[in-house]
């Protein structure tokens, strides 16, 4: 009963491991956002870096008024998605010193950027009260642009926080309208407005297209970035392709926290997607941002539009980390389990591994025992070995020994029976001379070597073919044990010469020097000469050259 209830709890052990890996493991994606997240403060220093530069230039600027006018605008600008209260204030300042200058294009210019400040800390009627004041025909086309963009931002904000939506909708896309016939149809400014209008008429293809072509273009990430990312996910959201609405959602929330923008929309997005997909603990930390950004900006639209999602992805969290403790519980209680089993197992194998050490030390006394006897074995193998190998040599040496003879012994019949019959021939030839009274002739026959050479240039050939039949590579096998210039050159038909002849012997097993010069017929001296001089030149100790000549070649089979 207790192997069932063992394996029960390894299985739910392991289900519960599974489940908590669906939980935790996300898209890489996701992981780099939420380190970009963690670290988003080494990007505030970076941006609050680059405006304590821009300070420090202004305090220095205080004559010259053009200059301080345009660093006071660059602090606006850069302050406009950072904090709302900065970019408002250093607005206000440049208004004052343009009604002091009574420069009339930076006035407008200045409380058109006041406009679109306002808006983003959520001061709608403050920026309409600029709006409304601003006499349009005396705008250039720059500042025209700038104020039917801040109209059209307007109306699109406040649309949201109104129940006359519809309405307000509509003079945001007439002042959107408006906008375009002022932009140049080129500028990434047109084709962005111009997207944005195709995607409220569900023209989904053709805005896709135009956002795409300005995406590729665009290789840093920067706050445009961010913004046709978002756009782009937009999109992808009415096509229903979640996957890559998320995916450029990430990117443009990333680009966000890259530039410290805080005045953002993608990451609250980002956060509502991610809560629907089942990725409670990323949906919190996204969301939890958003709200600290919008916070840190002040931006008023964007805290209320934070505020109602946060209520609901904070309840799914708490739920979450709740079934995450009770998950800890449980996981403790089988790890407990676990360990008492691991406990109770441990003490019997602890106690199986006593008697396996009994029964090894049985087993190594007896292969000692068995180990001795495999020596003696061992030994006498190798004995056997040795004698089995002595006996092969000899059967070698004497099946070499047979062949020799019975190669020669053949032939030494041939020879012999070849010679009775020329005795005979040479008989009945000195006969014929003698009744011939053919006297003076047979001495001169008598006298003449010719016949004797011939026998013996005859007998040569007849060893040189019987023995290179027997050691068909005796010739390149002695010239092995040679240096290069001692190697023995034969002539054109020649088989073997006198040097070759003396080692083809000793092959053969003749090493009497008298014999080997007998056989010859030369002098004694002269096989000893030759012996020398080869020996002089060989590769090897001269003392085992007769052995290695031994060893050369195999006895080729009759």
């Amino acid at each position: 009963m207790r192997k069932p209830v063992f394996i029960y709890l390894i299985l739910f052990f392991i289900a519960t491991i599974s489940k908590a890996n669906t939980i935790v493991l996300t898209d890489s994606l996701i992981l780099n956002l939420t380190h970009l997240i963690k670290n988003k403060d080494t990007f505030v220093e970076q941006k609050e870096l680059y405006l304590s530069q821009i300070k420090k230039k202004l305090d220095n600027s205080a004559d010259n008024l053009n200059l301080k006018f345009e660093l006071q605008k660059q602090l606006s600008s850069s302050y406009a998605s950072y904090k709302s209260d900065s970019a408002i204030y250093y607005a206000k300042k440049n208004l004052d010193l343009a009604n002091r200058l009574q420069h009339p294009n930076w006035i407008l210019e200045t409380e058109l950027d006041l406009s679109l400040h306002y808006l983003v800390a959520g001061m709608y009627i403050d920026s309409k009260d600029i709006l409304d004041r601003i006499p349009v025909q005396k705008l250039n086309n720059h500042l025209k642009v700038k104020y039917l963009d801040a109209q059209k931002n307007l109306f699109k904000f406040y649309a949201y926080h109104n129940y006359n939506q519809k309405n307000y909708l509509a003079i945001s896309h007439t002042y959107r309208d408006s906008l375009l016939t002022m932009l140049d149809k080129a500028s990434n400014h047109y084709k962005m407005v111009y997207a944005e209008k195709l995607i409220d008429l569900d023209k989904i293809k053709e805005a896709k297209v135009i956002l795409n072509s300005i995406y590729e273009t665009i290789k840093e990430d920067s706050h445009e970035k961010a913004m046709l990312a978002f756009a782009i996910s937009e999109i992808y959201r009415k096509e229903g392709n979640v996957g890559k609405q998320g995916e450029f959602l990430i990117i443009s929330a990333g680009c966000d926290i890259k530039n410290a923008i805080k005045e953002n929309t993608s990451m609250q997005a980002l956060a509502f997607l991610l809560h629907q997909k089942g990725y409670i603990d990323e949906s919190y930390i996204c969301i939890k941002s958003s709200l600290e950004d919008a916070i840190f900006c002040n931006a008023k639209f964007r805290t209320y539009e934070v505020s109602q999602i946060f209520p609901i992805i904070d309840a799914s969290y708490q739920e979450h980390q709740k079934q995450k403790k009770e998950q800890l519980f449980t996981f403790l209680i089988v790890a407990s389990v676990l360990s008492i089993l691991l406990i109770l197992a441990i003490i019997y194998v602890y106690k199986q591994m006593r008697k396996v050490s009994r029964f090894r030390l049985e087993l190594f006394k007896a292969n000692q025992d068995l180990n001795k006897l495999n020596d003696e074995l061992q030994t006498k193998n190798q004995e056997y070995k040795i004698v089995n190998q002595k006996l092969s040599k000899t059967n070698n040496l004497l099946y070499e020994s047979n062949q020799i003879k019975e190669v020669y012994i053949g032939h030494f019949l041939d020879i012999c029976s070849m010679y009775i019959t020329k005795l005979e021939k040479f008989q009945t030839l000195i006969k014929k001379m003698i009744m011939g009274d053919k006297i003076s002739e047979l001495l001169n026959l008598v006298k003449s070597n010719e016949r004797i050479d011939k026998e013996k240039k005859e007998l040569f050939n007849t060893f040189d073919h019987i023995f290179l039949h027997l050691f068909p590579s005796f010739v390149d096998d002695f010239n092995a044990l040679l240096t290069e210039d001692g190697k023995i050159m034969l002539k054109t038909n020649e088989l073997l010469n006198t040097e070759l002849r003396i080692f083809a012997l000793i092959r053969l097993g003749v090493n009497d020097s008298s014999k080997i010069a007998g056989f010859l017929h030369c002098s004694l001296n002269t096989i000893y000469t030759y012996r020398a001089k080869i020996k002089s030149k060989a590769i090897i100790d001269k003392d085992e050259f007769d052995k290695n000549i031994m060893q050369i070649g195999t006895i080729k089979s009759i």
